[in-house]
Parts: structure tokens; sequence; C-alpha cells
């Protein structure tokens, strides 16, 4: 059976070129980087080649990156470690009601160390207003972390503006870049973040590896204590292998990312407009202009996401109901609720994630499939009018 990946959001193929790169890795170059004979100083020069490829990426010094296990490592190391080494300035952060996981829950952790936590709202497509993040300020707040885009709806947020913000009142700022790395422009300077969060996985990297970029004279305390790697932020050997995969990934991403959100982009708006177009009751989530070249998330009234899923898989396409991280989570999506979204429509979503191989066929033979099933499953739906 042909199958059609549309899932990006939740990982991507490992590129020809970055395996390539991995594959001496995993066999005859199988040093530790700490050891000092030449095993290790292979290893070692490897290591430190791809931290001046994702440096380079970023716009950053090699120096402020700091290689972790993913994502959620680096967002973990950048709320729990900021607020501890700053905990003399203050005790106050705040982000927003539609971060990742990854974000939230160290927010929840901190709070029972005694922090003060501040959620923002968002507007119905996922927005969040800079001022906002000026009124919530106090003399407290040490950390502001804010995700670059939102990985279920692909809603970009105002994140120079929010920084701006930020730098008058000397707070960090920290942002979630995993969904746009390889996407958008995440030059540091450019977006003006003191921290920033990178996945391997997302732009056609390995799992298991990703980074955090500090910026330099930033206060962070290192959360896995042991033998002092990475400078003694992140103890425990490294994994040189997806390091070096990564670093590829990331120089091609830099290279490539202008066409591959070029190839995307338009075959986005084709699958948004021919949903929305050849199926009633059927709604955009997130904003249509401030939104990821690659993301389509819609809902459909009356149904239920999972079954759309299941049904999309018969028929050879892979897609998701949102986060994958959270697939097995029965509960409403909490981007999808703090939208406004009631919780009976936000269980009806579907989300559909571009890559640089979907084609326009693809897309075509999803618009194809996709209609009956929506319109077999409100068939079989007690709430659904056509009754």
């Amino acid at each position: 059976m042909r199958r059609i990946y549309m899932d990006h959001a939740a990982t991507t193929p490992i590129h020809p070129e970055v395996t390539e790169a991995m594959l001496p890795y995993l066999g005859e170059r199988f040093g530790n980087p700490s050891s000092v004979y030449t095993e290790g100083r292979e290893a070692r020069k490897a290591v430190e080649a791809a931290r001046s490829q994702v440096a380079e990426a970023l716009g950053a010094d090699p120096t402020e990156i700091y290689f972790t296990s993913g994502g959620t490592e680096a967002d973990n190391l950048a709320l729990i470690g900021t607020a501890r080494a700053n905990r003399k300035r203050g005790d106050h952060i705040i982000t927003t009601a539609v971060e990742h996981h990854a974000v939230l829950e160290p927010c929840h952790y901190l709070e029972k160390e005694g922090f003060r936590v501040t959620y923002l709202p968002v507007d119905g497509a996922g927005l969040v207003d800079p001022e906002g993040v000026r009124v919530a300020l106090t003399p407290s707040t040490v950390l502001v972390s804010v995700m670059h885009a939102n990985n279920e709806i692909g809603t970009v947020q105002p994140i120079e503006e929010i920084s701006s913000i930020c730098r008058e009142a000397g707070v960090y700022l920290h942002t979630d870049a995993v969904q746009t790395a390889g996407a958008l422009d995440v030059e540091v300077n450019r977006l003006g973040v003191d921290l920033l969060s990178v996945s391997a996985h997302k732009l056609y990297g390995p799992k298991g590896t990703g980074c955090l970029y500090v910026r330099k004279r930033t206060k962070v305390q290192g959360i896995l204590l042991g033998g002092g790697q990475e400078r003694r932020m992140r103890s425990g050997t490294e994994n040189v292998a997806g390091i070096v995969g990564f670093g590829a990934a990331m120089e091609l991403a830099a290279r490539e990312c202008r066409e591959r959100s070029d190839h995307v982009r338009p075959l986005r708006d084709r699958l948004i407009e021919g949903i929305l177009e050849n199926i009633p009751h059927t709604e955009l989530n997130g904003h249509r202009q401030r939104r990821l070249p690659n993301n389509v998330n819609v809902r459909f009234s009356y149904i239920e996401g999972e079954a759309i899923c299941l049904r999309l898989d018969f028929q050879g396409i892979a897609a998701s109901t949102g986060s994958a991280c959270s697939s097995e989570n029965l509960e409403a999506s909490h981007v999808l609720l703090a939208l406004g979204v009631a919780p009976e429509e936000a269980h009806g979503s579907l989300r559909l994630t571009l890559g640089r191989d979907n084609t326009t066929e693809d897309v075509d033979y999803v618009l194809e499939k996709l209609p009956p099933i929506i319109e077999g499953l409100r068939a079989m739906s007690p709430l659904y009018p056509g009754h």
C-alpha cells in the first residue's frame, strides 16, 4: 500500500547525508570524548566540529551551545537551571498557557520549590500579546519562556517584540524553537533570546539529541550532576554519533531552510483550502498567516480525531491529533482549550504536517480520502445534526 507521511511535527526521517556523517561514529570511531588517547581525541574533535555547525546555524558562538538529549531536556535545563541559578534575584517566571509540556511540567515542578509562575493567556488564534508580558513582569521576575511556534496549531509567536520588553526589564528570555529550527529564521540575535532549545529529530536528524543555546553571561545551573561534561552544564558521556548527526542536520537546515519552506507552504495552503472547501462543519486551528509553513491543524465537529487518524492510517496516511508526545492521552488538548475551543470540539482535531518529500500528489490523495472518512464517521455520530 502507498504510504504518505504527514506527521513531520512528531518526527522526521533522517536525511541521507546525516546518516552518512553518523556512520563512522557508530562503528570504528567509537571513542569517549573525555579520553586523552587518539580514539578519544577523534571523538572530541567530532563533537566540537558539530558544536560549531550548530552555532553557525543559530548565529551563536560555539561556547554558547550545550548538547542535550533533545528538546525536553533542553527545556528542563532552561527553566529549572535558570530559575535555580537566579533564585537570589527573584522567584517569578512567566510563560504561556500553550507551551509544550516540556516547559509546563518544569514550571509546575518549580512551583513546588516555591517559585511563582504566571501562565499568560492567548487569543483565539493562539497568539500571545507582548503587552501581556509587560504587564505580568514584576521586580522578582527572572525568566520569561515563550515558544517560537506551537507544535500543535503552528502559530508563530512575536518573539522579537517580547524580547525587546524583556531586555528593557533585564529579564532572561527563553524560547522553545523545536518546531522552527529548519523551518524559520532562528538566528538568536535577531530573535533577541537568551536561551533557545532545539531538537535534532525535528529537522531530519537523529532522535535523542538536541541542544540548549545559552547566551554569554546568562546564569544557568546544571541539573544533571556527574562527571562534569559540557562544561559542567550537562554531565554524562556525550552521544557522539547523535551529536555528529545533529551538526550535519543543522548545517543542512540552515542551507536549505528557505527552499524547504517554499516547497511546503503552497502544499499547506492547498491542503487547508481543500479541506475547508470540501468538508462542512470544519474550522482551522491557529493563526492563518502567522503559521509554520508546513502546519495544517483543523477540527471537525461531531467526531473524534483518534478515529480519523486510524481510518487515515488504513488508507496509508500518517497523521496525528496534535502532540505526538501525548497521543495516548485522551484528555482534550490544553492548547485548543486555551484558544477557547470547547472540549468536545477539541477532540475532533487533526494535525497534518508536511515535509521535504511530500508532493502535490500526496496532498491530492489526502483530499480524496479524507472527506469520505469524515462523512462516514459523522454518519455514526449521534451528535451529527444531519441525522
